[in-house]
């Protein structure tokens, strides 16, 4: 499968993803810029806060307690945020594109 992430100077970055891992995962193995993963996926740093374009977002699933905890103490927060150690790769997810917010 394929993600696509928008970085902060607006310039893109297609990956490819197996399914199965963790998009923040995904970000950290191809040296995404701005994704940090600083809590190793644990939803408890937002190092890895990103927008999820709008068309995924239902598909993308609702956001946990721990990862709503941690959002509602992050700048820059959206509807559409998410930390991505919270999004898990599938094929149903070919082509999820998602901005980096970084820090």
């Amino acid at each position: 499968m394929k993600v696509t992430f928008i970085l902060q100077d607006k310039s893109e970055c297609t990956v490819e993803a197996e399914p199965g891992w963790k998009l923040m995962e995904v970000a950290v193995d191809n040296a995404i810029p701005g994704i940090e993963g600083d809590c190793g996926g644990e939803a408890a740093c937002a190092t890895c806060h990103v927008y999820v374009a709008p068309e995924w977002t239902d598909a993308t699933g609702e956001r946990t307690n721990d990862e709503q905890a941690m959002l509602s103490s992050t700048f820059g927060v959206r509807e559409n945020s998410r930390l991505c150690c919270q999004i898990e790769t599938s094929d149903d997810l070919d082509g999820l594109s998602v901005e980096v917010v970084g820090s």
